[in-house]
């Protein structure tokens, strides 16, 4: 694992968290700034974007530049163009996301095309901008946060899912692709985690079946392994979930993660 010194120098003065508002993203850009780098932070929610940078700047003397930032926003390219402009930004770590739980009839058709614009178009746009400046100084890296959802379709998630599944097939294409020019690419991939979207979408009384882990947890372990790419599932237990999955054909696998979410998500009586 890189020393601070060392992680500086890989991947420069400047990191960007999208989706820093809370949860994950927000641990990401906490751990960023105790290792020295300085912060671009994206989210929508402008108020909690200012609190939290003042108290990274109180805490560990980085710069912090907060930009309130609808990454479904058509003008997401330009917007993150003009953010970005000037500075030797060297890391990307994509957090953001969106999931609307329910059967897929049941969800609008609006919520599934959010969720296709936050967690594809989001990511591929900033990182088709960012990494030709990456290429150019030879050195950098793009962190892109994944899903266990994204391993087989499941009840419930099946949006979410499947732009899971994009997540982690752009970040281990872009592995190849980029590390010949210095440049780290890493899906980490998170099962459950303590979110407040966790909290607030979970009922209190199911929230444990789940098993979750704690954002600075998932943020430690995704930084540390950035440059050992291309995917990470952080959690032990998440991974020995992975193993055990690998033993059945697919058709058990999508029936067994359906059920599991079904049992803590679906009050209306699923189909078995």
């Amino acid at each position: 694992m890189m020393n601070n010194i060392e992680f500086r120098q890989r991947y420069g003065l400047w990191a960007i968290v999208a989706g820093a508002s809370e949860g994950i993203g927000q641990a990401y850009a906490h751990a960023l700034a105790e290792r020295g780098l300085n912060l671009i932070t994206f989210a929508r929610r402008t108020d909690v974007l200012e609190q939290d940078a003042k108290i990274i700047r109180d805490r560990h003397g980085v710069e912090v530049r907060p930009v309130a930032l609808d990454l479904a926003a058509p003008d997401l390219a330009e917007r993150f163009a003009a953010a970005t402009a000037g500075l030797d930004v060297g890391l990307l770590v994509y957090n953001a996301c969106y999931s609307s739980i329910g059967k897929f009839v049941d969800v609008p058709l609006t919520d599934h095309l959010r969720t296709i614009d936050v967690n594809c178009r989001g990511p591929l746009t900033l990182v088709k901008h960012l990494a030709p400046r990456l290429i150019e100084r030879g050195k950098g890296g793009i962190l892109l946060m994944s899903s266990m959802s994204g391993f087989q379709g499941s009840a419930m998630v099946g949006s979410y899912g499947a732009t899971k599944a994009f997540t982690t097939i752009l970040a281990e294409s872009l592995w190849v692709e980029l590390q010949a020019h210095g440049v780290d690419v890493l899906a980490c991939v998170a099962g459950a985690t303590s979110t407040p979207g966790f909290v607030s979408s979970t009922p209190a009384s199911k929230q444990h079946k789940a098993f979750p882990m704690q954002p600075a947890a998932v943020a430690r372990e995704g930084l540390a392994a950035l440059g050992a790419g291309p995917v990470h599932i952080a959690g032990r237990l998440n991974r020995l979930v992975n193993i055990f999955s690998r033993l059945m054909t697919q058709r058990q696998r999508t029936n067994f993660f359906s059920r599991a979410t079904q049992d803590i998500y679906d009050t209306t009586g699923a189909p078995s």
